[in-house]
């Protein structure tokens, strides 16, 4: 199993893999399977912006590309140049593979880590078999 620390340190080596020529704002996210396997995804921009892959979603889609099936722990998200939070696909992505209580690590550039789980932050998620039910 990987700490934060070295789940940050994988970060750190993955920004330079970073495709931001838009935004110029970099952003690394590094998957971690209960098997202590990793995933690293970096956002990849493109001039279509909509085309744009964030770095939760790469991670996604490079672990199930490896094999590097769910169960997950947590994902770790990080940029440099301010607070990067998963936007609102890239939770959807995760709590199709994910339960409630999977964790959300948020480096920011200084301070402490965030912790979150993915139900507080995507309530009432579309999960496989429909939409949740209405409450």
């Amino acid at each position: 199993m990987s700490d934060c620390v070295t789940l940050s340190r994988l970060a750190d080596e993955a920004l330079g893999r970073c495709r931001c020529m838009y935004s110029g704002f970099p952003v690394v996210a590094v998957l971690e399977a209960c098997d202590g396997r990793t995933s690293i995804g970096v956002n990849i921009e493109n001039a279509s912006y909509g085309l744009t892959i964030c770095a939760e979603r790469a991670a996604v889609c490079s672990a199930l590309s490896a094999g590097i099936e769910p169960p997950w722990r947590r994902i770790l998200v990080f940029s440099p140049d301010g607070l990067a939070m998963p936007c609102g696909a890239c939770r959807q992505v995760l709590a199709e593979f994910c339960g409630e209580d999977f964790e959300v690590v948020i480096r920011p550039p200084s301070g402490p880590l965030l912790h979150h789980s993915l139900g507080s932050l995507l309530p009432n998620a579309f999960k496989p078999g429909g939409a949740p039910p209405l409450s």
